[in-house]
């Protein structure tokens, strides 16, 4: 099958004969589509993942929650989340630990919760951690996690690509309010 795809951006050698392999496609439901930049959602938060890092089967990745709305947001404690398969489907058998759960020694992630309120245009950050180590059984592979920023908060489907081996855990770290620059 084919079908076009828009490329924001090309190599400036590119010429009109490029040809791009598109080797994974995720999609999400629109009403829980992580905002992109533009407009504020109704939700008057925009939360957002990031590409993470990975060394030596360590996996981190970065949630961002940015408010974008004309009025304080109020955090305090963990993101609430939902680890999905392939078909966004909630898995069983693996733990969401608050904290590193004993994965990694992460300068911050063992921090304890603390109340965070941003003003517009502020932001806060929250972090997952995992190690893609393999001993017995099936590999957990886990492309979609369903994030609350808070309890009742609308959730955002993110695409982290978690490649949990067979650890069955996966650690978050409380909102922390970021620096400015």
């Amino acid at each position: 099958m084919k079908r076009t795809v828009d490329m924001v951006e090309l190599p400036s050698q590119a010429s009109a004969g490029v040809r791009v392999r598109i080797a994974e496609v995720r999609s999400v439901p629109a009403d829980e589509a992580p905002a992109p930049a533009g407009p504020c959602p109704p939700s008057g938060i925009r939360v957002t993942s990031g590409n993470g890092d990975a060394a030596m089967g360590l996996r981190v990745v970065g949630l961002r929650l940015e408010n974008c709305s004309t009025r304080t947001y109020h955090l305090n404690g963990y993101p609430r989340l939902r680890l999905l398969d392939e078909d966004r489907k909630p898995v069983a058998g693996v733990k969401v630990l608050h904290g590193s759960g004993g994965i990694s020694a992460v300068t911050g992630f063992d921090d304890p919760p603390r109340a965070v309120t941003l003003k517009p245009g502020e932001s806060a950050s929250a972090g997952l951690m995992w190690r893609n180590t393999v001993t017995a059984g099936t590999p957990v592979n886990l492309p979609y996690v369903r994030v609350n920023a808070k309890a009742g908060a609308r959730p955002v489907m993110v695409t982290p690509e978690l490649d949990l081996g067979t650890t069955g855990k996966i650690g978050v770290s409380p909102w922390k309010k970021d620096e400015v620059p």
